[in-house]
């Protein structure tokens, strides 16, 4: 039976190139995964925005150091540098985690523009400078600073400056959803009734929508290789140091996470996860290169990337062929289909409603309501109960809700409260109606 797969590509120095190759891609007219099929890499496509960045401040067409505001000035957190959203610390909340609270659901068409009038709201820095929070806004924001600065869309640019001269002719950074590109795989995602599409409308050049074939990212990564000089522990290091990131003891860079802890055996490397897609691009010091791309949600690019090379950089590396299967079985989610989470069962009539309450960074209200003595945060017309975690501290869905003081339980003279998403923190919301 068909099903979503893998593109596998091995690069060593001295050897052959190992391309392995299993699964569709696209079920609804079977056509199999081969060199040659392209995929949506996510986020792998950050270190070409910040490679765009570099090329530009080599040029002297702008400076690191320059506040943002420079290039764009409805943008309003002072102190921001260029450096700081390459390197994900400019306190710049991620839009896209936004949309939720903003009345967006999976299915709504939203832009690149949309994203950056959320970003042009926020008028403070939600983290402390120098610290760390991933923000794919960061990046959407470079690619605005790039077009400003050159007159041109992100996807010309790297087309003149990286694609075309590395040959990568599958490259490409996607602006429309609607656009139609030869040999694209489709994303999909077990259930229990069978396969489901993961594919939305949305692109967003910059941060992600890079499509490009295994083939090609290796062109980049041999690139980023030759191009590695010996006196630096970590590509680019001379031009953006590597700080403290997500994952620790890994730092990131320009649009590049490394790992420079064993001398000699240094690498640098990016995953993505777009829409049921995902993507590993992986390059050692050694020279070792493994690009893994995945059309099957419950497959994951970075998993079967990591046991390859840790395989491949082990005491008796094996034929990468003969690996492949064995680390696909190990990444799919041994489930058939995942398990559903049981339907809302809020109903408004059971609940005593405490406020409806705005945010200056985010359009859109939220409501706080009581029911059985509980929390519940009503956004999208939805309802999350919340868990008590403390005093004043509650936890949802993907979300951790902080009221003031040190009352023991919500009552009605709430008037305020802070919302802190994964990428999206320190948001403060107060009542506009009672």
């Amino acid at each position: 039976m068909a099903r979503p797969g893998v593109a596998l590509l091995v690069q060593r120095p001295g050897m052959p190139d190992a391309h392995v190759h299993t699964g569709t891609a696209a079920l609804e007219q079977p056509s199999a995964v081969d060199a040659t099929t392209i995929f949506d890499t996510g986020s792998v496509g950050k270190q070409f925005t910040a490679h765009l960045v570099l090329l530009s401040a080599r040029r002297k067409l702008l400076r690191l150091d320059r506040p943002v505001s420079a290039f764009l000035p409805r943008f309003r957190l002072p102190s921001v540098t260029v450096e700081d959203l390459v390197r994900h610390q400019g306190g710049v909340r991620d839009a896209e985690s936004l949309l939720s609270l903003a009345g967006f659901r999976d299915l709504d068409h939203y832009t690149a523009d949309d994203l950056l009038q959320l970003a042009y709201r926020q008028s403070r820095r939600c983290t402390e400078p120098g610290t760390f929070l991933y923000s794919n806004t960061g990046y959407l924001l470079l690619a605005a600073i790039l077009r400003t600065v050159h007159g041109t869309e992100l996807q010309d640019l790297a087309a003149h400056w990286v694609f075309g001269p590395l040959g990568m002719a599958s490259a490409r950074f996607v602006s429309d959803p609607r656009e139609v590109l030869p040999g694209a795989a489709s994303s999909y995602a077990p259930t229990a009734h069978g396969w489901m599409r993961c594919q939305r409308p949305v692109a967003l050049p910059g941060p992600g929508s890079l499509w490009c074939s295994a083939t090609d990212l290796a062109r980049w990564l041999t690139h980023l290789w030759t191009s590695w000089p010996a006196a630096q522990r970590l590509v680019h290091e001379d031009e953006i140091q590597y700080c403290a990131g997500d994952h620790a003891p890994y730092l990131y860079g320009p649009g590049l996470y490394g790992d420079g802890r064993r001398p000699g055996d240094e690498s640098v490397f990016h995953y993505g996860h777009e829409q049921g897609f995902s993507a590993a691009a992986l390059l050692f010091r050694s020279g070792l290169r493994v690009i893994c791309l995945s059309n099957h949600a419950s497959v994951h690019a970075d998993r079967v990337a990591d046991g390859v090379a840790t395989a491949l950089r082990g005491p008796a590396p094996g034929d990468v062929r003969d690996l492949l299967p064995r680390i696909v079985d190990d990444a799919l989610d041994r489930s058939r289909a995942p398990r559903t989470s049981a339907p809302d069962r809020c109903r408004e009539a059971d609940h005593t409603v405490l406020g409806t309450y705005a945010c200056e960074d985010v359009p859109g209200t939220l409501r706080l309501s009581t029911a059985g003595g509980s929390l519940h945060l009503w956004r999208r017309g939805t309802c999350s109960p919340l868990v008590p975690t403390g005093p004043v501290d509650f936890r949802g869905d993907g979300l951790r809700l902080v009221l003031p003081g040190t009352a023991a339980s919500p009552h009605p003279g709430v008037e305020r409260f802070t919302l802190h998403l994964d990428r999206a923190p320190d948001l403060r919301y107060r009542r506009t109606t009672g």
